[in-house]
């Protein structure tokens, strides 16, 4: 009611581009009432892909594609087709695809095959209904040294739905299981600290004492095995707390809002290391 009021009584729907949104804010809107229309696109796609409908609108989904554009959902490795609802790789081929990038051949050879097909770099699949869900960035997937591919973003959405957990990074690459480098919510952790009398500010808190490890690890433990589609080796083993969050000003964070994998891999790299010794 009071994001209502404070936004008009005639607020219809809300949008939202770029891909998919967490569940957890799906279900936000949903509470509030308020119809969430998604779409998705790229800079190099002009940039809509595909977008929900008013009347046809899946939660979780990055709508149906538009008109006269066409998916392929293919293998990473191979680039062949795969069945319907499998995941993979997401071509794109229609007339809002870029022609090239500029003065850079190479490039545009890589990311745009002979046939018309637009490499987007995401992960997904699609529903029998034509619609597109989105689990990943190809560069992204964590290889595990059992051979499990694993999509760091629909395990990280699920993890920031704690209380406590404001953002997370998984890492992992190369190792027997997940780690993860946590930003904690200052606030009510904070709150927490006071009640359990371990600390009268977040700035006096041991985040490495045996209480605030003991309270993270049960945060990440429910929300990573309530997470739909769990599977074991998506458990979080090893994890670091940061005091400093992730962010546009520290080179951290994309413009969008992204976490720069690559910068913070290498920022963090000896505690990354040093969490799976």
């Amino acid at each position: 009611k009071k994001i209502r009021q404070a936004t008009g009584d005639r607020f219809v729907l809300a949008m939202s581009g770029g891909g998919s949104l967490a569940m957890h804010l799906e279900n936000f809107f949903e509470i509030l009432g308020l119809e969430l229309i998604v779409g998705y696109g790229l800079t190099e796609t002009s940039p809509v892909l595909t977008a929900r409908h008013y009347w046809e609108n899946l939660r979780g989904s990055a709508g149906k594609p538009l008109l006269g554009t066409e998916l392929r959902i293919v293998d990473p490795e191979t680039r062949q087709p795969l069945p319907t609802g499998q995941r993979g790789l997401v071509l794109a081929r229609g007339p809002q695809i870029m022609t090239g990038y500029y003065q850079n051949p190479d490039a545009t050879a890589k990311a745009i095959d002979s046939e018309g097909w637009f490499d987007t770099g995401d992960l997904g699949r699609v529903t029998p209904n034509n619609d597109l869900i989105l689990t990943g960035r190809a560069k992204d997937t964590i290889v595990l040294t059992s051979g499990e591919n694993i999509e760091p973003q629909p395990i990280e959405d699920a993890c920031v739905r704690s209380p406590y957990i404001d953002q997370i990074m998984l890492v992992g690459q190369d190792q027997k299981f997940l780690g993860a480098l946590i930003v904690p919510n200052t606030d009510n952790l904070e709150k927490w600290a006071v009640e359990q009398k371990l600390a009268e500010s977040i700035d006096g808190l041991d985040l490495n004492s045996k209480p605030v490890q003991d309270l993270f690890r049960q945060e990440l433990n429910r929300e990573v095995k309530n997470r739909p589609g769990y599977r074991p080796d998506d458990r979080i083993g090893p994890f670091t707390l940061l005091r400093e969050p992730f962010t546009i000003e520290n080179g951290t964070m994309t413009q969008t809002l992204k976490i720069k994998r690559p910068v913070v891999m290498e920022r963090y790299r000896d505690i990354i290391n040093g969490m799976f010794d």
